[in-house]
């Protein structure tokens, strides 16, 4: 019996040694210390709202995401602005079913508007502009019959007049819906590869400095949010210089909007994408005192070098910085029912080779 009793305490330390060797030789996966882990998609139509439902339930929820972005835009009934409803949208007891089945897995669920730029699309004008022409920042253009790019108009896609009179009080009926249809406390405003911005010929916006305007229409949607405890996201491309930092007029700014980086509030969370080269943005938005979210898209290569480097910010930052580093969202360009097919393998596109949403979503979020 004493002999046990001496033989106790050497088992329970070579246990305590196993199981610790245990823990420190199963492989190490930086994604799940980021505080937020997310998705990004439009959203279902209500034909495929089921599949998706059961997709948050059977694999976002098993990879731990804890963020679902769904880009709503139009897709909704909405109440407040029928007028601006897209045939056959979503419900308020579709987007139930969504609130219900994210509070189940604790999934924090945002929708997205998109505000600002992105008021069209190829040659057709979205919602807002098409029901409110008088939004437009650049009328003058008429979108063409066979869109192509480059054009001598520059129309990528078109925006609304931030300093329009009526303009807000549209926007702020849509976020105050569609947050409280969610019921979230946080809304996207997309504000992504705005191109038209301070028009020469706009009455209101002409001869305005490019960077104030666009500062100025983050901090109206965010001071709206902020009344009833809502923070705004937004992607970040705007507030990156475009041709200092060699990226160009789609991942950075080359009509001067960059310099609003100084003059946003610091709680807006910055979506930070690039989808072709692992740049090294975090650290810039960290350091401008805002919280910042990597975003791949379709190259597994790339959004594992940016996972890797984002664990690298946050191991190596001070602890005032590594609270800005906020984590990695996927996101998806195709609709939702589209992507599920390619998850699911029921269809496949064999020029994509490696480089589709959904292997770079796997290669992340294992």
């Amino acid at each position: 019996m004493q002999k046990l009793l001496y033989l106790l305490p050497l088992c329970l330390i070579l246990l305590v040694h196993a199981d610790s060797h245990a823990q420190s030789t199963a492989k190490y996966n930086p994604i799940d210390s980021l505080p937020v882990r997310g998705f990004c998609i439009g959203a279902p139509s209500v034909k495929g709202l089921d599949e998706f439902i059961t997709f948050i339930h059977k694999e976002l929820a098993p990879r731990h995401i804890n963020t679902l972005v769904l880009r709503i835009d139009y897709n909704y009934q909405y109440k407040s602005h029928p007028e601006l409803s897209d045939p056959g949208a979503l419900s308020k007891q579709d987007v139930a079913k969504l609130v219900q089945a994210c509070k189940e897995e604790r999934i924090h669920l945002i929708p997205q508007v998109n505000l600002l730029g992105h008021q069209s699309w190829a040659g057709s004008t979205g919602t807002l502009l098409r029901v409110y022409p008088a939004f437009d920042e650049n009328p003058e253009v008429k979108m063409p019959a066979n869109y192509v790019w480059p054009n001598e108009d520059g129309l990528y896609c078109k925006s609304y007049c931030p300093l329009h009179p009526e303009v807000h009080k549209v926007v702020f009926d849509v976020m105050d819906e569609i947050c409280d249809a969610f019921e979230t406390d946080a809304f996207h405003a997309g504000m992504d590869e705005v191109f038209y911005i301070g028009n020469d010929k706009c009455p209101r916006c002409g001869g305005r400095d490019k960077a104030e305007l666009f500062a100025g229409e983050v901090r109206t949607l965010r001071n709206h949010l902020a009344e009833k405890h809502r923070e705004l996201w937004i992607w970040g491309d705007r507030l990156l210089d475009g041709k200092t930092t060699g990226m160009g007029m789609w991942e950075a700014s080359m009509n001067n909007t960059h310099r609003a980086v100084d003059l946003i509030p610091k709680d807006v969370m910055i979506c930070d994408w690039h989808y072709d080269r692992p740049d090294k943005t975090p650290v810039y938005f960290a350091m401008k005192g805002l919280r910042v979210i990597t975003c791949p898209w379709r190259k597994p290569q790339v959004a594992v070098a940016q996972l890797d480097d984002l664990d690298h910010f946050r191991r190596d930052a001070t602890k005032e910085l590594k609270p800005m580093y906020q984590g990695m969202m996927q996101t998806v360009w195709s609709p939702a029912e589209a992507f599920l097919d390619e998850y699911y393998g029921r269809k496949t596109n064999a020029k994509d080779g490696e480089n589709t949403s959904t292997n770079c979503f796997k290669a992340v979020f294992k």
